[in-house]
């Protein structure tokens, strides 16, 4: 079509009648709207101009993330509280930080999200996933509808390390990727009445521990350079003759035991030490002498204990890209109806999370006795994920090659080679060895393959926090829908109260109910004199299973998700009448007539 002054009159008018129209169907928006900010157009599903600043793209240590908690408790009093529930073995707090809003009603009376980082002292991402999942929440609570109503429904408990001795010592002092995984109590691994006495030696004092090679006689060796990548060394085959042999982890033997790097820090597993099937250390490797015998241990236990209103858990660890769910070990068990929940969220997590896996421990992983997940689920009622952080799919968004989980050695140095430069590498450099004599050290840095790089951590923040606020949004939402009355003569009535949960995890799990670990929901009446009570099988029965003792307070099991539950009442009286549900586990509503 030619373009004339002609057609652009008529695109000139048609445009004007098309914002007419879409103006009188919104005239508030119209007349009223204030211009949105380009930076708030480009920025969906982040905060603007938050308060508390925080960069996302670095790993802080016990005195930077301490900071944050504070600083964030500051800037949102009303919303949140920072409490130490106890010290470390070296006296550092164990931070728990409380969010939700106060003026909706205590903690307490709300259904409780538990999320906990750090148990393992070298998994240091769980640490950071935790406190942006804090900041998130109360950066955008006067800005996103959904958030908001989390915060006012809910009650987060948010443990950002339960290792903080070692999560320092993993940040300061030379390390392997693996080490510390457990905390600062000291142990006597190697049973010659010394502690920690020959933890592994920085021989080039880089702060790297990496692996030691010796270059030997032509034929001798069992190892090669490997000719795609110089930093890497491969097996020889059997018709090679190779000059290298790699002589374990940087160190040497401190004790003259003849070992190497055989009795470094601690040594035990915080996660063998819970109260659920627990087993001594010939069995668990790790469990130390008996269940909750470690500092952090007992304290993390001991403020879950003290809130039994928690039902929701996640425990952050790394690596592999897995949403775990127990049971731990083949002998235990999930009930089979509090199964289909986990099954269900798992599957929303598998979306959230590409390139992780929904497994169950035992199955899928190793079996673990005595593990955090394990307690909270049988021992304390509540339905808890372990999530093994970075998924090393994501190193360019597809399966790793070279195998494992962790995406392999030829995968990672790909990845270091084309977005880390090189620096996921220590060259391989000689140096003086007090038995070897001149040996080479290098391989990757401590920071390389359990952990996602600098760019790579605020996303990996923010989808494993919206898999936890997701968990989180399924915990109950119980409400009164509706009191019916009927009059039965005589001055009698029957008063029946319809109780509803509009999201998916019941009030109390099936193995609460099972293992009898909360009491049972309250469902109370008040008008006239209660007479009898129970509940109805359905809302087309007639009749109902009276409950036999204290009729005006009707024990429910639970209320199931996206369920609800009939009571009824005869009374003597014709109301008002006041109807009262209670959950330990579910708060609390109450509904007249």
């Amino acid at each position: 079509m030619k373009f004339t002054s002609d057609t652009m009159m008529k695109s000139i008018k048609l445009l004007v009648a098309g914002v007419a129209l879409a103006a009188a169907g919104t005239p508030a928006l119209a007349q009223n709207a204030t211009p949105v900010p380009f930076s708030a157009q480009m920025a969906a599903g982040a905060p603007n101009n938050p308060k508390v600043e925080v960069a996302w793209n670095r790993y802080y240590d016990y005195k930077g993330y301490t900071s944050i908690l504070q600083n964030l408790n500051k800037a949102y009093p009303n919303l949140s509280d920072l409490k130490s529930i106890g010290k470390s073995h070296e006296g550092k707090d164990i931070w728990v930080f409380t969010i939700t809003n106060k003026s909706t009603g205590d903690h307490t009376t709300k259904p409780g999200m538990y999320i906990a980082g750090n148990i393992h002292a070298n998994e240091i991402q769980a640490t950071e996933v935790t406190l942006y999942t804090a900041w998130y929440l109360l950066e955008n609570y006067n800005r996103n509808a959904w958030i908001k109503d989390l915060v006012d429904t809910r009650s987060f408990y948010i443990i950002p390390t339960q290792s903080p001795d070692s999560r320092d010592k993993f940040m300061y002092e030379a390390n392997t990727a693996n080490s510390p995984r457990t905390g600062q109590v000291p142990r006597d691994d190697d049973g010659d009445g010394l502690l920690n006495e020959d933890r592994p030696n920085d021989l080039n004092g880089d702060g790297h521990i990496t692996m030691m090679r010796k270059k030997v006689e032509k034929g001798l060796g069992s190892w090669k350079i490997s000719p795609d990548d110089d930093r890497l060394m491969v097996r020889c085959t059997q018709n090679e003759m190779c000059e290298y042999e790699m002589l374990g982890q940087e160190g040497f033997d401190m004790d003259g035991d003849g070992r190497v790097n055989e009795d470094g820090d601690g040594s035990y597993d915080p996660n063998r030490n819970w109260g659920w099937n627990w087993q001594p250390n010939y069995i668990q490797g790790g469990a130390d002498r008996y269940p909750f015998n470690l500092p952090e241990t007992k304290a993390v236990a001991d403020f879950v204990k003290s809130h039994p209103n928690i039902l929701g858990g996640q425990s952050y660890h790394n690596t592999g890209g897995m949403i775990l769910r127990g049971p731990g070990a083949r002998e235990d068990r999930v009930e089979p109806s509090d199964e289909r929940v986990f099954d269900y969220i798992g599957a929303i997590g598998e979306r959230q999370l590409p390139g992780y896996r929904y497994m169950i421990t035992w199955r899928d992983l190793y079996t673990v006795y005595g593990g955090e997940t394990d307690w909270l689920y049988a021992g304390e009622g509540i339905m808890p994920f372990v999530n093994e952080l970075w998924a090393q799919y994501n190193m360019f968004r597809q399966n790793p090659q070279g195998g494992g989980g962790r995406g392999g050695n030829t995968t990672l140095a790909e990845f270091d080679r084309l977005l880390l430069f090189g620096d996921a590498y220590v060259p391989w450099e000689e140096v003086d060895h007090p038995v070897f004599g001149k040996v080479e050290v290098g391989g990757t840095k401590k920071y390389v393959g359990r952990m996602p790089p600098s760019f790579l951590l605020e996303e990996e923040c923010h989808r494993n926090m919206a898999f936890t606020l997701h968990h989180a949004w399924h915990l109950p939402t119980i409400r009164i829908h509706s009191i019916e009355t009927k009059s039965l003569g005589n001055g009698l009535t029957e008063v029946v109260a319809n109780i509803v949960n509009d999201r998916s995890i019941p009030s109390r799990l099936a193995v609460d109910v099972r293992n009898n670990i909360t009491r049972p929901d309250w469902v109370s009446l008040k008008g006239g004199t209660v007479i009898s009570g129970g509940i109805r099988n359905n809302r087309f029965d007639a009749t109902f299973n009276e409950q036999v003792g204290r009729p005006d307070r009707i024990n429910v099991d639970a209320v199931p998700g996206n369920g609800n539950v009939q009571v009824v009442w005869i009374v003597q009286g014709n109301g008002p009448f006041e109807v009262t549900y209670d959950g330990v586990k579910a708060g609390k509503h109450m509904l007249k007539k």
